[in-house]
């Protein structure tokens, strides 16, 4: 349950609550079939004689596979508003959709091609990601990484772990792979601090980095528990998972001293000397390991809809930015990278970067703006934006969807989910039946996921359908 009798559901979830240049944008990928038959063909079904003849049929030529990424055609026709309204009435006219706002748009040109209560502030879920990631992609490099370090103490044998602003540090044996890929190593900390010759029996860990509330407005503290976030600190095991190999593993209360005590049973340091504290002005740095690149990590919060992502990956704007890194503070990096960058902002109210927050609101226009600047002729920078969607009935939190009944869109349909208890939404690109690229933003309110979902779902199906003029 995530607080109010509001209950969250979704698998790899987040947890429940616009010329050529489109060509690099955006791939139409035409898999060939492979059939591989062999007959062999016996003279008679009874056993030969001795000097019975056996004859073999000859081997078939064999097929050799050629998967190919066909790029869309440069002069598809754009169907037509009318025609548009057509190929998706019936499905806009669900019931299950509640509350219901959205916009489709041509991605070449921008032209909004349908659109009903665009501007109309929804609850957005983990739509709210798509802004977060934009920001991150417009503000900074995409090999940005940030560093977790170890420093000397104020006093002998004592050491200080510094949170960068990762969350994603990883205790698993070597070898094995932890939640995130590409994670920095615990264990890369222990054999530097071992290397120096530092004697350690003490441990401050310092999380100053991240000002203010560790957990936002509109979030449930049973939240937690349920693994869907953990309190945002500027250093943690695995977002604060218990279970580092699971993604819906429950979530520690007080991750960053849970860090400190990994790092103190590796140096062999009674977890009772781990405390919070602040680093000396100036100490001498120990020991350093750093993230994976920013492009990773987007990806990771995209595909799986990784809230702890969402929250520190929107501090890094922030302190890009030079504004606080906090809740406030992310939010209002990410919305004046936005609004710099020529995106309307009017309705948006955001108290989170991952859309967990029940008092989020977004209109549908904000979000498919921001989608055709992606996928038309926007700023190249928000290109990488396409290739972290989740495709619909094959990666992460569209990997259930389209699966099963209403196939339309599986393969066609790549978009950001959210979902939180009553609130369903759906953004992103699909191909249309004459190979032209439409963005969309669908959100849904006031009905629960189990019935929005498909009927979101449906819409977006029905534009890869549509082949209208």
């Amino acid at each position: 349950m995530a607080g109010q009798g509001k209950k969250k559901i979704g698998s790899l979830e987040e947890h429940r609550r616009r010329t050529v240049r489109v060509l690099l944008a955006v791939c139409v990928v035409a898999v060939v079939a492979i059939a591989a038959v062999l007959a062999v063909a016996l003279g008679s079904s009874e056993e030969p004689t001795q000097n019975a003849t056996v004859t073999t049929a000859p081997q078939p030529t064999p097929v050799t596979p050629s998967p190919q990424v066909v790029p869309v055609p440069a002069d598809a026709p754009m169907p037509s508003e009318a025609g548009i309204a057509a190929a998706i009435g019936p499905a806009v006219a669900n019931p299950d959709l509640g509350k219901f706002s959205g916009v489709v748009a041509d991605a070449l040109t921008g032209k909004v091609l349908w659109s009903v209560d665009p501007s109309t502030p929804m609850t957005p879920a983990s739509t709210t990601k798509i802004l977060t990631a934009s920001a991150a992609l417009l503000k900074l490099p995409l090999d940005h990484r940030v560093s977790t370090t170890v420093v000397a103490g104020s006093v002998p044998g004592q050491v200080v772990l510094v949170g960068g602003g990762d969350p994603t540090l990883t205790a698993t044996p070597k070898g094995q792979s932890g939640y995130y890929a590409n994670a920095a190593h615990i264990d890369d900390l222990v054999d530097q601090i071992k290397a120096s010759g530092t004697a350690v029996d003490s441990i401050v860990v310092d999380s100053s980095l991240f000002k203010g509330e560790t957990m936002a407005k509109g979030w449930f503290d049973a939240d937690v528990a349920a693994g869907y976030i953990t309190p945002i600190e500027s250093v943690m095991i695995e977002g604060g998972r218990f279970d580092g190999t699971k993604d819906e593993s429950p979530r520690s209360e007080t991750p960053a001293l849970d860090a400190g005590k990994v790092l103190a049973k590796a140096l062999g340091v009674d977890e009772s000397k781990v405390s919070a504290g602040i680093a000396p002005a100036g100490a001498k740095p120990i020991a350093t390991v750093q993230s994976a690149p920013l492009s990773d990590r987007l990806m990771q919060m995209m595909d799986h809809s990784d809230n702890v992502l969402a929250e520190t990956i929107g501090r890094e704007v922030a302190i890009a930015s030079g504004i606080e890194a906090s809740f406030a503070g992310a939010v209002d990096a990410t919305g004046k990278t936005l609004q710099a960058a020529g995106f309307g902002y009017t309705g948006v109210s955001l108290f989170d970067s991952s859309g967990l927050s029940v008092d989020d609101l977004i209109p549908a226009e904000v979000l498919d703006r921001v989608m055709t600047a992606a996928a038309g002729d926007g700023d190249p920078k928000l290109r990488p934006l396409l290739d972290y969607l989740p495709v619909a009935g094959g990666t992460g939190s569209l990997s259930d969807r389209y699966a099963s009944g209403n196939r339309t869109g599986a393969g066609w349909v790549r978009a950001k989910t959210g979902t939180l208890s009553t609130a369903s939404a759906l953004s992103g690109f699909v191909v249309d039946q004459n190979g032209r690229v439409l963005t969309f933003a669908l959100m849904s309110n006031d009905r629960p996921p189990e019935v929005s979902r498909p009927a979101l779902d449906a819409i977006a199906g029905a534009l890869r359908n549509c082949g209208c003029q």
